[in-house]
């Protein structure tokens, strides 16, 4: 037995909360059981991933935004960054960063011959090695604005790499930069407590933590914080053409965008 199929894996418990097809059956009851810990689970994947769609739409089109690195960027099989962002400016270049093997395999296979993008292998926290990998100095102009995104990533990290790793990306980001960020958090400790243990459980250690809203916003300290400032997802700058998002309780996608000054 392939042993990767045997220990769940983050990305694939996202794709299963997302309805994907990436996942096996650990990875299933890893789901069954944070349903039944935080009913809202489903809800609030598709919450945060409607968000990086909407805010790669919005820094494309309102902002200009050309340049966009996804760190963690997990087996979501449509509606990715590139295409998102290309809907707006076909010219727009995109970095997927991961080091799960599958979703490395994943984001290859669907870039075939896309010019504008590129798949860098690495630690989301490895900052130098992704902004001095080939394929970030071949596809993101250092004095361009670029937007970094890191929806659904904090929550992976324990509390000691979260923020570094933010200010030494802040640091290699030219002015008028944004980051995109998104963390699960939930106002009761119980949630916090049980989601917590349960993912850290079944991923061998290898999870950070559900956390408060007040830590989220300390990873923005410093930007100037784009309107609507910070929150649930779900209530930034929704699409008025689909209908809202049901709204999670337990658990909340918080987060918004933050701007380099």
């Amino acid at each position: 037995m392939h042993h990767g199929v045997r220990t769940p894996s983050v990305a694939r418990i996202y794709d299963r909360l997302l309805g994907g097809v990436d996942n096996h059956p650990v990875d299933q009851k890893v789901c069954d059981d944070l349903i039944g810990i935080a009913p809202g689970s489903r809800t609030l994947a598709l919450a945060s991933r409607s968000f990086l769609r909407r805010a790669v739409r919005v820094l494309a089109r309102d902002y200009g935004v050309r340049q966009f690195m996804e760190h963690g960027c997990g087996l979501p099989a449509r509606d990715n960054v590139h295409e998102v962002a290309g809907a707006v400016a076909p010219e727009a270049r995109v970095v997927y960063i991961d080091n799960d093997p599958l979703v490395l395999a994943h984001a290859r296979a669907r870039l075939v011959e896309n010019p504008w993008t590129a798949v860098v292998a690495a630690d989301v926290r490895d900052t130098a090695a992704i902004f001095d990998s080939a394929q970030v100095r071949g596809l993101v102009r250092p004095d361009e604005p670029t937007a970094a995104l890191f929806v659904a990533v904090s929550q992976c990290l324990p509390d000691e790499d979260v923020v570094p790793m933010l200010e030494r990306v802040k640091e290699r980001l030219a002015p008028g930069s944004f980051l995109v960020v998104c963390q699960y958090t939930s106002r009761c400790p119980e949630v916090r407590e049980q989601v917590t243990s349960l993912i850290r459980g079944a991923t061998q250690g290898r999870w950070g933590r559900v956390r408060e809203e007040h830590e989220v916003r300390g990873f923005l300290h410093g930007m100037e914080i784009m309107d609507p400032g910070l929150g649930d997802v779900t209530d930034w700058r929704p699409d008025p053409v689909r209908p809202s998002l049901p709204r999670a309780t337990d658990l909340i996608a918080w987060g918004g965008v933050g701007r380099i000054p």
